[in-house]
């Protein structure tokens, strides 16, 4: 079974954002530079031209900072162990076009994963839904209908993630994004177990190729990390290059495959 027959080349130059700060009144100016596969062009050419914003934010996302992460300290964001082990997850699902696919991946490399599934997804697919379990894998909830905590109220917040616990039957809870606020998190932590990421592939990005994402998991990757990927239409190209690799690169590197 040849999973690389089903991956995407492109002739066009990839991106890949670079960020070079430096100190200009107490702010830090990241500059944004497109990298073509053969040469390097600047888009920006001078200060004038580049993006101002915190340099905190730059680490957002692929593999979240200690100070963001201590922001919620009722949530798990990794799970270290004595052997090196790592946490494959989707997100998204589950959807007739894409998660048949990831299964049948999974299934062929014997790994076992975690879905975290949103409520209207397993309405529409139950019976799809019911394979991921028979298949042996771990489903969580991610919302009924992938909403962002923060411009809910908590209470409202709550209901959605209920409706979709009434279907799903989880103790496992992520919020779409990352995204909650601290009292949803309260109220939440109450019944749930809230799983967030040490690693996320950002598969779902059209600015990245599947190289690219590919080599998002070799970079930040370690003994105890939480990998996103999507099981949805936006990530499916970049999940056909990506995913079958993560899993040879991870295991050739000594890497364990454990469920939530």
């Amino acid at each position: 079974l040849d999973f690389r027959s089903a991956s995407f080349r492109r002739k066009r130059l990839s991106e890949t954002f670079v960020y070079r700060p430096y100190d200009t009144r107490n702010e830090c100016i990241l500059r944004v530079t497109r990298i073509a596969e053969k040469d390097r062009r600047p888009i920006c050419h001078s200060r004038s031209d580049s993006l101002s914003i915190l340099v905190v934010l730059v680490m957002f996302i692929e593999q979240p900072p200690f100070f963001y992460r201590m922001l919620f300290p009722e949530t798990i964001w990794r799970i270290p162990g004595d052997k090196k082990t790592v946490y494959l997850t989707f997100d998204d699902g589950p959807i007739p076009q894409v998660t048949p696919w990831v299964l049948d991946v999974l299934d062929y490399y014997e790994v076992k994963a975690t879905f975290f599934c949103v409520g209207d997804n397993v309405a529409r697919n139950p019976n799809l839904f019911q394979v991921i379990r028979d298949r042996g894998h771990q489903v969580g909830n991610h919302t009924m209908n992938h909403v962002k905590g923060m411009s809910m109220s908590p209470e409202k917040y709550v209901r959605n993630v209920m409706n979709a616990h009434d279907l799903i039957q989880s103790r496992l809870f992520r919020p779409p994004h990352g995204h909650m606020l601290p009292g949803q998190a309260k109220l939440l932590k109450k019944d749930f177990s809230i799983i967030m990421w040490d690693v996320v592939t950002r598969d779902y990005s059209n600015k990245l190729s599947g190289e690219q994402v590919f080599g998002n998991v070799k970079r930040y990757a370690r003994n105890g990390s939480i990998i996103v990927f999507h099981d949805s239409i936006k990530a499916e190209r970049n999940l056909h290059y990506a995913l079958p690799r993560t899993i040879n690169w991870l295991r050739e590197n000594g890497f364990l495959f454990k469920t939530l």
